[in-house]
């Protein structure tokens, strides 16, 4: 056992003890110093360590972090010297944004779940570049895209290409996201012909790209877990239509069920953590079942433990993401699920 995950135990409790928000930014802030001043020790067993190739990229091992808990990309260094294969930052915008007011996050401990309205608060697509530009890291990068929250959706496309064009020479793979539910109207950029004149418009941009920097940098787009069968179907076809070069199951979901009676159940946003994991497995699992073989699903969604990432590769995902199993569990959660599935 690490140093760090000896720690993360006996912090918890303080930890909790804070906003959740104000929690988040000071746990950030410390695995930066700790990175800083080396005392950031890889969890992941190394002898179960096995490299991935998923999209031509080779993944240190199969865990990545998901998208939300790094939207500055100020601490990559500090996820990858944890021991993370991949570290997915954002959502960024064209422009800063500040996001929905506060409070916007919180916890729901006996569920092991979170509900955030955060509102793709982030400091713009040129900052985050600024610092990848400068990353040391053997982690794959991924940059997660959306548009501000003021574009309607009819100028969404344009929001999305500036930040592909602006973040393609530093990433090594760009997550569209269009499943958040906590800016207005983004979902409606799921329904099927939003979808396909979307993409379009991103498959082109990466081919004018590919050519002129000499790199392939995948385009994946992330779908939230509260589609039906019809629309998954249509998203479906329209991703193996635009040949997309991979997909992200899921985001969170506003569906309540799960947490019904909890104090904070009617708080708006997304909930994500243990509630959401059956529904994000059965979207991925009919993903795979609908798409090319060769677009690989990256899956994400309520893994609390080895035996829930092993469920979602059992479903179909090439790789795994974790968000909220990592303010449950910490950094002990990474080694359980490199144990579990390698």
């Amino acid at each position: 056992m690490t140093l760090i995950e000896a720690l993360y135990p006996a912090l918890k409790p303080l930890l909790f003890r804070l906003d959740a928000e104000r929690a988040h930014t000071l746990t950030v802030k410390m695995m930066i110093m700790a990175h800083k001043l080396g005392m950031l020790k890889s969890v992941a067993p190394s002898k179960t360590l096995q490299p991935r190739q998923v999209m031509g990229l080779t993944f240190p091992n199969v865990i990545g972090l998901a998208a939300g808990m790094d939207k500055s990309a100020s601490a990559v260094e500090a996820w990858g010297a944890l021991g993370l294969g991949a570290v997915e930052v954002g959502t960024l915008t064209p422009r800063p944004q500040p996001g929905n007011a506060k409070p916007r996050l919180f916890r729901l401990p006996e569920h092991e779940a979170l509900i955030n309205r955060m509102g793709f608060n982030n400091p713009g697509i040129q900052s985050a570049v600024e610092k990848l530009k400068h990353r040391r890291t053997k982690a794959v990068v991924g940059v997660n895209i959306g548009k501000n929250f003021d574009t309607p959706n009819e100028n969404a496309v344009s929001d999305y290409l500036i930040c592909l064009k602006a973040a393609y020479a530093v990433a090594d793979y760009i997550a569209v996201n269009i499943s958040s539910p906590n800016t207005k109207g983004l979902r409606d950029l799921q329904a099927e012909d939003a979808m396909r004149t979307l993409i379009s418009a991103l498959k082109q941009e990466q081919a004018v790209q590919k050519q002129a920097l000499g790199k392939t940098v995948p385009l994946l787009v992330k779908i939230a877990p509260d589609l039906n069968e019809m629309q998954i179907e249509a998203l479906a076809r329209v991703f193996n239509e635009q040949d997309i070069d991979g997909v992200i199951a899921t985001n969170t979901t506003i569906e309540r069920s799960a947490v019904a009676g909890h104090a904070l159940a009617n708080e708006a946003g997304g909930l994500s953590g243990a509630p959401v994991r059956v529904r994000s497995t059965q979207v991925l699992q009919a993903f795979r079942m609908l798409l090319k073989q060769d677009i690989p699903i990256i899956g994400v969604g309520g893994i609390l433990c080895g035996s829930d990432a092993a469920e979602k590769m059992q479903a179909g995902a090439a790789l795994v993401q974790l968000y909220s199993g990592l303010v449950y569990r910490g950094p002990a959660l990474v080694r359980e699920v490199l144990e579990k599935i390698g």
